[in-house]
């Protein structure tokens, strides 16, 4: 029974150990944390202008259709 004591107690402190390190936010963790932001401004950038460029692009063809109905 003994030898099962100290297995359990290794596991149980091993996953202890590897949850509080799980805690800790590393460079690579910071470094992916910022390019996802990145990523997303440039996201929300893009759908942006698209939707300008679309508001504008049917702004002018109302116009030629103005001009088109003179």
């Amino acid at each position: 029974m003994k030898p099962m004591q100290t297995l359990l107690l290794a596991g149980v402190v091993g996953l202890s150990m590897s949850m509080t390190a799980c805690e800790k936010e590393g460079p690579a963790e910071r470094a992916g944390k910022a390019i996802d932001q990145s990523a997303e401004q440039v996201g929300d950038k893009i759908e942006n202008a698209t939707v300008k460029a679309g508001d504008a692009l049917e702004r002018a063809g109302d116009k030629v259709e103005e001009k088109l109905e003179e």
